[in-house]
């Protein structure tokens, strides 16, 4: 009986699920960094950002 109150502790012991709580944090995170890397770096992102500046630089206050 006591062998089988100790494998039930063992079974229901949580030491340990934070990291794996970490790893899935992590791994969202980075997921989300690659999609702003791919959207950003895209072409109509880059021509709108260049487009602003340039309408900025070359409207002058009269």
């Amino acid at each position: 009986m006591h062998a089988l109150n100790k494998y039930s502790q063992l079974i229901r012991n949580d030491e340990g699920m934070s990291t794996i709580e970490y790893a899935m944090g992590s791994l969202a995170a980075a997921a989300l960094a690659g999609v702003l890397y791919v959207v950003i770096n895209g072409g109509g992102v880059v021509d709108a950002i260049e487009g602003i500046i340039t309408d900025a630089l070359s409207n002058t206050p009269s």
